[in-house]
């Protein structure tokens, strides 16, 4: 099997808003929340760097495709890196998340492998991890 990651999803509670925070508040491109006609079906794309997607859905639907229950998220069962190529690209990502209503959980600074680093939780409380690794630089768009 070939492992291809193309598409991570984020279970929402506020689409609407969430959707205004990844596009407003973090310059994220998408075409807005589509497939309202169907039920469960509401869902934005945003387009990320190596073809990558991140999908916004609310909870109740992905409780709903899985036959899941409802839970809450734990922040610290997983991060979101964001790789970036300078420190100065830290600070703004985490600078404009803070703007869009984001809880800034670890203000950027050095790291132990000489990086340089910072963490937000989003509104859903998903952790995201903004990162400027000299040794394993962000590829270039």
């Amino acid at each position: 099997m070939e492992a291809r990651v193309t598409v991570l999803t984020l279970g929402v509670k506020d689409l609407e808003k969430s959707v205004s925070f990844y596009r407003d508040g973090l310059g994220l491109p998408t075409e807005g929340i589509v497939r309202r006609e169907f039920e469960h079906g509401a869902v934005a794309f945003f387009d990320l760097a190596g073809g990558l997607k991140l999908a916004l859905w609310s909870q109740v639907d992905v409780a709903h495709d899985t036959g899941l229950p409802l839970d809450p998220p734990s922040s610290t069962s997983s991060t979101i890196g964001h790789n970036v190529s300078t420190k100065e690209e830290v600070d703004a990502v985490i600078d404009a998340a803070g703007r869009a209503g984001a809880e800034i959980v670890k203000a950027p600074a050095t790291t132990f492998y000489g990086g340089y680093a910072g963490y937000f939780r989003d509104l859903d409380g998903h952790l995201r991890d903004v990162v400027w690794n000299p040794h394993l630089l962000a590829p270039a768009d």
